[in-house]
């Protein structure tokens, strides 16, 4: 911002068509971005929450039960969120996103997270902007997939699966079509059948290489001769029906990434002749929780980046064979070290990604007048 405005503090307010109409759903673009993002997060010019300065954001839950006549009480995916962070580099600004998750909007006509970004000076703390940030998430949350597809895929991968085809899968399914056409297989694990058919038709109006559809049963039956294979669901409500990954289906070379809860047995991540674990940024997971077992299996945990973590606590990797993609994309770290190499890539949302391409998306409506002016004040009552 610029220091002769003040004290006067205008915000522009971008709604979600708004943004559309500043290219929000450029997936191209948003790779870019992301690209350009995590070059600055391996070099360190960066800040999120919390004494770490890496914290995923401050979640508020609700209990199980309550003794307060209309408490809000517990639900799947029901809790409010709070992400602070800071982005160096061309961005060098600040931003805060917030949202409300729970399952039970989708009866209401709502998506399952309503999400707003704000964006703020990052000197004075004074808001420049505020807007809808559902797009802006799903699209990032699909472009950081589709920087590792970019750098880590097989150089001609030909099926991808996806596992889980909400909106997740979806901005997925657009990151593996921006990035690499050779993709004409698509196979689909989801839980009801219109998700799936609704999946189908997006791929058909938005990925038209998209040649084949299967439709699978089983995560066996999905991850099978796939040489990327995306998980997007979300948490189940019970742990043990969140997806689980047996290596014994994972064909060679294949590139697995997961943005949410996934299930995998780590008693072999030692082999780094046959593995590679690679994270959008492994410190948001070291300490995130330890864990939980699964009934069959021995050391799994929800999060794959979390699984990291329980592998090098149990003693099974260490941490220098964690890569960042940060470093593969400023060329520190090779991407694969063969053709047959399983890469193993953790997402977990950081909320730079948000600031990144929300900031990306304000310059769009600066340069192109989009968007509402609010006034905050002309000058502060107290001061």
């Amino acid at each position: 911002m610029d220091e002769n405005i003040f004290p006067n503090i205008d915000i522009l307010f971008l709604s979600e068509q708004d943004l559309i109409s500043c290219g929000v759903k450029d997936m191209k673009k948003c790779i870019d971005t992301m690209e350009e993002h995590f070059s600055l997060i391996g070099k360190g010019d960066y800040r999120m929450g919390g004494s770490s300065g890496n914290e995923h954001g401050l979640k508020m839950g609700f209990p199980e039960t309550s003794e307060i006549n209309g408490f809000p009480t517990n639900k799947p995916d029901y809790r409010f969120m709070a992400m602070p962070a800071y982005l160096g580099g061309k961005f060098h600004t600040c931003g805060i996103k917030t949202y409300g998750s729970n399952q039970e909007n989708r009866k209401k006509g709502l998506p399952r997270s309503v999400l707003m970004l704000q964006l703020l000076d990052s000197q004075t703390g004074a808001p420049y902007s505020y807007m809808s940030a559902n797009l802006i998430s799903s699209m990032r949350t699909g472009a950081v997939p589709g920087l590792g597809i970019r750098h880590l895929a097989v150089k001609e991968p030909k099926t991808a699966s996806i596992i889980g085809p909400g909106v997740m899968g979806r901005t997925a399914a657009l990151a593996i079509y921006a990035e690499k056409k050779s993709v004409s297989t698509i196979k689909i694990k989801g839980r009801s059948q219109k998700g799936i058919d609704d999946f189908i038709l997006f791929c058909k109006e938005n990925c038209p290489t998209f040649k084949e559809f299967m439709i699978c049963n089983s995560v066996e039956e999905a991850a099978k001769d796939s040489d990327i294979v995306y998980f997007g669901t979300t948490n189940a409500a019970v742990f043990e029906d969140n997806p689980f990954l047996d290596e014994k289906w994972i064909k060679p070379g294949a590139l697995i990434i997961s943005t949410s809860a996934l299930l995998m047995n780590h008693k072999n991540w030692s082999d780094t002749k046959k593995y590679k674990l690679i994270c959008d940024d492994y410190k948001m997971y070291a300490g995130w929780g330890t864990g939980r077992e699964f009934p069959t299996q021995k050391n799994v945990s929800t999060l794959i980046g979390m699984g990291f973590y329980d592998a090098i606590t149990e003693k099974i990797i260490t941490e220098e064979q964690i890569s960042e993609i940060g470093d593969i994309v400023n060329g520190k770290t090779a991407p694969r070290d063969s053709e047959q190499q399983i890469i193993i890539f953790a997402v977990g949302g950081m909320p730079t990604e948000d600031v990144a391409w929300g900031r990306v998306c304000y310059d769009s409506a600066i340069k192109n007048g989009i968007g509402t002016t609010l006034n905050l004040w002309h000058t502060p009552e107290w001061s």
